[in-house]
């Protein structure tokens, strides 16, 4: 890879891993918000689901960002980020849900190229790969 081009895929994981970090730094500054948007669409648990919100977007937009365990936490997004789509933003006939719901297709679509992919050179998961000794 050209040196020039080094740092795309770090630019990339930190234009994907910020907005998760944010919407979770938010819903842990909105518990009884989000815990009642949560139980509004009829999911059992609300606080769970919060806590389990609150640790993906966060923890999984950090690793991300940092590129750490890139493949599987790109998965791990893809799949929050899918099934978040189908049940908070499945009125498709609402102009605004309808756009939520295509950005949160676009983003595990983008996840999924890190998920082939990987992480790139400039990463945590590329410092722990292991240079084969040569011959």
């Amino acid at each position: 890879m050209s040196h020039s081009l080094r740092y795309i895929p770090v630019l990339g994981r930190v234009l994907m891993g910020a907005p998760f970090v944010l919407t979770g730094l938010f819903k842990l500054g909105s518990y009884a918000a989000t815990v009642g948007y949560i139980a509004s669409v009829g999911l059992p648990f609300a606080p769970l689901g919060w806590a389990i919100a609150v640790a993906v977007e966060i923890g999984g937009g950090l690793l991300l960002i940092s590129g750490y365990r890139v493949r599987i936490v790109a998965l791990l997004l893809a799949l929050f980020s899918l099934v978040t789509a189908a049940i908070f933003h499945n009125h498709l006939a609402d102009q605004n849900q309808l756009i939520h719901f295509l950005k949160n297709i676009m983003m595990a679509g983008g996840l999924l190229q890190l998920v082939y992919f990987g992480a790139g050179p400039a990463s945590l998961d590329a410092r722990s790969v292991k240079p084969a000794l040569a011959h």
